[in-house]
């Protein structure tokens, strides 16, 4: 029996790896696929310190960090609040130095940029640049603009759906070897929902356990009809774990 991991690559490898360690046979089905946008910094804005909501936006502003001809070698200067700690590794690989790392998801990322600047750590008149996604769960730069901060928000990058999946995937689903699905973020639980019923699984992938990071995420899945959603304590991989190990218990007893 099998976990079907649907986080796009290259994270899902080492969520692959993680789970292979844990004894479990592992398929892939990255239903995203990321594609970095040119980013070209237009504004005048003296900016305080960036705010990141995904590893994807720093792997596709890196190469321009890299450069050292280029004007935007100096965001590597800036304090960056980083969603989770696996975006923050991605920022410190990257080369930034001063990463504030908030508790996995945006709402915890907008009140540690709000904490920051009552303790006087993060300067309320300066400028936050937003790497942002092209698809946004919610309007963070609004948030935070109700608090008091003026906010630029750059699209960097974009996850476009892949339309189908993989044939050893389809198999496994047509010979009930799959034994729970784990889901990431609401766009990508979107994408697999979609491939599944455009490739005529969509019966057999709904009626086993669906391990979601989030209530947000879990709530796409309900609503196609998924009997077995469970959601990790927080929004964190260990936590996602713990809910596929309690899934898994579930179904043995």
């Amino acid at each position: 029996m099998s976990i079907l991991v649907t986080r796009p690559h290259p994270d899902n490898e080492a969520t692959a790896d993680n789970l292979r360690a844990r004894g479990h046979v592992v398929l892939l089905a990255p239903v995203l696929k990321f594609e970095p946008v040119a980013f070209h910094d237009e504004s005048e804005a003296n900016y305080s310190a960036i705010i990141v909501t995904s590893a994807n936006a720093i792997r596709a502003v890196a190469p321009l960090l890299q450069d050292p001809g280029s004007k935007d070698l100096d965001l590597l200067k800036l304090p960056l609040f980083a969603v989770g700690e696996h975006t923050a590794a991605a920022a410190r690989d990257a080369g930034f130095v001063e990463v504030i790392v908030a508790g996995g998801d945006a709402a915890a990322l907008r009140d540690k940029v709000v904490q920051s600047a009552r303790e006087k750590v993060l300067k309320k008149k300066g400028t936050l640049l937003y790497l942002a996604g092209a698809d946004l769960s919610r309007d963070l730069s609004g948030e935070l603009g109700a608090e008091g901060f003026s906010v630029v928000t750059q699209t960097t990058y974009r996850m476009a759906p892949v339309k189908i999946l993989p044939r050893d995937v389809c198999d496994g689903f047509a010979a009930h070897g799959i034994e729970a699905v784990l889901h990431y973020s609401r766009r990508s639980a979107r994408a697999f929902l979609e491939a599944a019923r455009d490739e005529g699984v969509e019966i057999s992938a709904l009626a086993i356990p669906q391990c979601c990071l989030s209530e947000t995420v879990a709530a796409v899945l309900r609503d196609a009809g998924a009997s077995q959603v469970l959601v990790a304590a927080s929004p964190d991989e260990n936590a996602l774990f713990g809910t596929l190990e309690r899934a898994l218990r579930t179904r043995l007893a």
